[in-house]
């Protein structure tokens, strides 16, 4: 508080000297003033810290004086302090940013009020969040000791989440970096819980969550109706705090009617978690039913080519009589091309959008270092998807969905997760090559660090060869071969992978919004 700069500016200053000297008792340093004029030229000469400006004043007004004030200091907060309350004035005055507006006669707590909210506010939030994650902590750690059921896990990775989104603004890097340790062993129990659980899911009787090859059927067919077009967004690779980030943005358009998780088939990754969703189906039936569409590992060929096929099948085979068309949208030109002609798509019962953007800049970290110093944690990463989707087509296809008064849904095949730790793991030339999860024959690798999928019908997942089998990394750990291990290791430690076992990657979002 100590050598906080105030300039007051009221024609009638001088009845306002009590106000003046309680402030400076409680060790503010007022300067005040009596015109509009007189207040530009202190804030030429001065740097104040906040300024109290009276709206009716004789000469220059207090919104000329705003305006000018800002000119100056753009940042500089005002708090505008008036004996109208008329709605013309306020809109105003809020339209060039002011910081706070008080009605007159004020008291002096009402200034300590509007002076902590504009000066402290930072501060006070900071430690009361990190005061409420000190006893959230607590609450954390004893419900992950005891959870045992898929519901417990995604209400403990909400939470993770939500204090993640709090504690980012605070200056506490401590309790940052305790929330970081927490999740970590939260992922550490999540993949014992998976290890033991998730080949139940697939056995009759079994009380299972929603997952990729189900999501279909069960949570975008309800919404489906004939009388109000559909826009699904299915962006790639995004996480449930990157969902978090850009909901917000989304806000100015679209209402939400509901949000839940589901979770990804692993592997966690695109050929397969996608290929669930539109096929409705498990990857072992993809590749029985559908031969010609499914395509593995060791396949040549893109493994994600037939999506519009697989989602004309399930829709078949639901007996579901919509129009529907499909869109991938890999790149800047073909986005902006779908926003110009959005139009097109009104009459469709429901128009599917693949949007590629979150994994090619997953990929791209790992590739180009302007990229990696751009995300070099879940924060930035965050933050980078967030100004990418404020200036992308995809926004402005939103908004003309919005004016066409399609419903949207927003989901994603799977998360992401930043990997720190390599696991040592020996495979023949055609083992595969993702760093999250291998498929081959006679892999060796440590036990501790993997989901072991020995007979991959277990996971409903396609043999490559009679001896072949899968294993999904657990935590933040990437699978590394011995050979030049070194080079390896530095060069994909601390970028974001996808296709093992973690929060992340497994539990992700499905949002349903109507239009505002």
């Amino acid at each position: 508080m100590n050598g906080i700069k105030i300039l007051w500016v009221d024609d009638e200053i001088e009845l306002l000297k009590p106000h003046i000297l309680f402030l400076e008792k409680k060790g503010y340093e007022v300067t005040a003033c009596q015109s509009g004029t007189e207040a530009i030229e202190e804030v030429e000469n001065e740097n104040f810290d906040i300024v109290f400006l009276d709206e009716n004043m004789p000469g220059l007004t207090g919104l000329e004086t705003l305006s000018e004030i800002k000119k100056i200091r753009s940042t500089l907060p005002v708090v505008m302090i008036t004996k109208s309350e008329e709605e013309s004035i306020m809109e105003e005055a809020i339209g060039s940013k002011i910081s706070d507006y008080l009605i007159k006669p004020v008291n002096p707590h009402q200034l300590l009020l509007s002076l902590k909210k504009n000066l402290d506010h930072s501060r006070l939030i900071s430690e009361k969040t990190t005061s409420d994650y000190q006893q959230e902590f607590r609450r954390i750690a004893m419900d992950m000791a005891m959870v045992n059921s898929f519901e417990g896990w995604t209400d403990i990775y909400k939470r993770l989440v939500y204090w993640e989104l709090e504690l980012e603004d605070t200056s506490e890097m401590g309790m940052t970096e305790i929330l970081e340790s927490q999740k970590m062993e939260a992922n550490t129990e999540f993949g014992k819980f998976i290890e033991k659980n998730y080949q139940s899911w697939f056995e009759a009787n079994t009380e299972a969550p929603t997952m990729s090859h189900t999501l279909f059927r069960n949570k975008i067919v309800p919404q489906l109706k004939k009388e109000k077009p559909t826009l699904l967004i299915v962006i790639d690779n995004l996480r449930y705090d990157q969902w978090k980030a850009l909901e917000p943005i989304l806000n100015n358009y679209y209402k939400k009617e509901s949000e839940e998780m589901f979770y990804s088939i692993l592997p966690t990754a695109t050929q397969y978690s996608r290929n669930a969703i539109f096929s409705g189906l498990m990857p072992a039936d993809m590749e029985r039913l559908h031969p010609d569409l499914w395509l593995n590992d060791t396949d040549e060929g893109g493994k994600n080519m037939n999506e519009d096929k697989f989602l004309t099948a399930q829709m078949k085979r639901l007996g579901l009589d919509l129009k529907t068309q499909y869109h991938k949208i890999s790149s800047l030109k073909s986005g902006r091309k779908l926003a110009d002609n959005f139009k097109s798509q009104k009459n469709n019962d429901l128009t599917v959008l693949v949007y590629n953007f979150v994994d090619m800049l997953s990929h791209s970290k790992t590739e180009m270092e302007v990229i990696k110093e751009l995300a070099s944690n879940d924060k930035s990463y965050r933050s980078l998807t967030t100004s990418w989707f404020k200036n992308s087509p995809l926004i402005k296809i939103i908004q003309e969905a919005q004016s066409l008064g399609f419903q949207l849904i927003v989901t994603t095949d799977h998360g992401t997760i930043n990997v720190n730790n390599p696991s040592k793991v020996i495979g023949d030339r055609n083992t595969s090559l993702n760093l999250r999860y291998k498929t081959g024959r006679s892999l060796t690798y440590e036990e501790k660090d993997v989901v072991a999928a020995k007979n991959p019908k277990d996971f409903h997942l396609p043999s490559i060869s009679m001896s072949s089998s899968f294993i999904f990394a657990k935590t933040d750990l990437f699978f590394a071969y011995p050979n030049n291990y070194n080079h390896y290791v530095s060069y994909y430690r601390n970028t974001f992978q996808h296709g093992g076992v973690s929060l992340e990657e497994m539990i992700i979002p499905f949002v349903v919004l109507q239009p505002r």
